[in-house]
């Protein structure tokens, strides 16, 4: 199969979320499973400053949008079996963030228009065009609109991802035909039309030939408000075409045996090197060394859908537990100041981290004994997949990816991998984290069998990989 990944993010080039090691990681795995790949993303500041000597020029055109035709070049670079398209445009991509702009939807507008008017330069014409997030949404609208004057291209079928329905590329009506040059029959017959606005991702889900989500239960849970932002009626109606995907991590690169970025290596047969990397850890962290003392460790964004209301609600009763809790991330003030002053209260028991550091994020996956997660929402999740990769615990609330990959602790016959709670509410998830500490003073076989299930499964990108190529065959019939 010929597939075109089309993506605003992608490691090891870009990153600001989740949708960037998918990125970064599926496309291979296609490639491994006999398709041949190729990537399209922005040509943005940074990745041209780290990786324009590597880059190839192919070709420039003029890219019509809206009453405006704009300069378009086209670089490349191949990579682990894939090749890597890069959109050049230094007005809308030289910036030092990659979204947050005032223009981001004229700057997603021309990036999806140019793939679709790139589509001749590629090395081939590709069968699917996978999308991604509300940034591609426009390329599924272009290619139904473009594919009635340009035969060549009404074979290709389309595939949206939704990695997180709560950011939808929401615009003025007056945008459609001058910022992103379509008739008004997109608008007047609803396929655009939200709430009087223009919804970009809506376009995509009514008109792509199948929309996947990012793992089943988040497939399940679009379907209504709670969950879907207002899209739960279109995804209702687009129901007979959504798949849930679970994603994927490195397995190879969250590899503690083989110890990159750690203190120690560790594996399922020997687990002595976590002992040191939870040392490290806690002289990191300012931490009392103390190894008979259990960490429990954030990595996340601060705000309020990944569940910190909670945490803050009965933070002192978790510290009265005997453990120790590192924080790593940033977001809402309010959650900062919190952890800010309990870092404080509790020296040498609680440590910060305001901000993203990807070594950091590693020391705590490998030396800390649990992962609390207690989402609101979870279209996926890997912390609690990397974290368990590592031997450490998750704790997490039932939602989305969550409850696809974390299987609670039953005492009666030792199985599961982690421990959950499935009400939104701090004293059941009190109650999980009592659990999780009892056993980690009380029963340390127990707890080391947990550990070592979760070291266990398989989070491969090979088995999300076959799922799409299933979906791909479908929809080419």
């Amino acid at each position: 199969m010929k597939v075109l990944f089309t993506t605003s993010e992608a490691v090891p080039f870009c990153k600001t979320g989740g949708l960037a090691d998918v990125a970064g990681s599926l496309p291979q795995a296609l490639a491994k499973a006999g398709n041949e790949v190729e990537v399209i993303l922005p040509l943005y500041q940074r990745v041209s400053a780290k990786w324009k000597d590597q880059l190839e020029f192919i070709c420039h055109i003029e890219v019509p949008l809206g009453w405006r035709r704009v300069y378009c070049g086209l670089f490349r670079l191949e990579r682990e079996g894939v090749l890597w398209y890069f959109v050049d445009n230094e007005y809308y991509f030289k910036r030092d963030a990659l979204y947050g702009h005032y223009d981001d939807g004229e700057r997603f507008g021309f990036f999806s228009r140019a793939v679709i008017s790139l589509l001749p330069a590629l090395q081939f014409m590709p069968e699917v065009i996978h999308c991604n997030d509300w940034q591609t949404a426009l390329v599924p609208i272009y290619l139904k609109d473009e594919c009635v004057r340009w035969p060549e291209i009404r074979g290709i079928k389309t595939v949206f991802t939704i990695h997180n329905i709560e950011y939808q590329g929401r615009y003025g009506k007056e945008t459609l035909e001058d910022l992103f040059g379509l008739a008004p029959g997109w608008f007047a017959d609803g396929t655009i039309a939200m709430d009087g606005d223009v919804n970009l991702l809506k376009g995509a889900l009514m008109t792509c030939d199948a929309i996947t989500a990012v793992s089943p239960t988040y497939a399940q849970e679009l379907r209504y408000a709670f969950f879907a932002h207002g899209m739960e009626s279109v995804m209702q109606r687009n129901a007979g075409k959504v798949h849930g995907v679970l994603n994927g991590i490195d397995m190879d690169r969250y590899d503690p045996s083989k110890g990159e970025g750690l203190v120690a290596r560790y594996s399922v047969k020997d687990m002595r090197g976590k002992e040191k990397n939870k040392a490290a850890l806690q002289k990191q962290m300012s931490l009392t060394v103390a190894p008979e003392i259990p960490i429990i460790g954030i990595v996340s964004r601060l705000v309020s859908h990944k569940g910190l209301d909670l945490i803050c609600k009965v933070f002192d009763q978790i510290m009265d537990l005997n453990c120790q809790f590192v924080v790593l991330g940033s977001g809402d003030w309010n959650y900062e100041q919190f952890f800010e002053q309990k870092r404080h209260q509790y020296a040498g028991r609680m440590g910060l981290y305001r901000g993203y550091n990807e070594g950091l994020a590693n020391a705590i996956y490998s030396g800390a004994d649990l992962l609390l997660m207690p989402s609101k929402s979870e279209p996926c999740g890997l912390a609690q997949m990397i974290a368990m990769r590592y031997g450490t615990v998750p704790i997490v609330r039932e939602t989305g990816g969550l409850k696809d990959t974390v299987h609670p602790y039953e005492a009666w016959c030792g199985a599961g991998n982690g421990f959950t709670f499935a009400d939104y509410n701090s004293s059941d998830m009190l109650y999980v984290i009592r659990q999780a500490v009892a056993l980690y003073y009380d029963k340390p076989a127990e707890f080391a069998n947990l550990r070592k299930a979760g070291m266990s499964e398989d989070f491969s990108w090979k088995r999300s990989a076959e799922a799409y190529n299933d979906i791909y065959k479908k929809i080419r019939g």
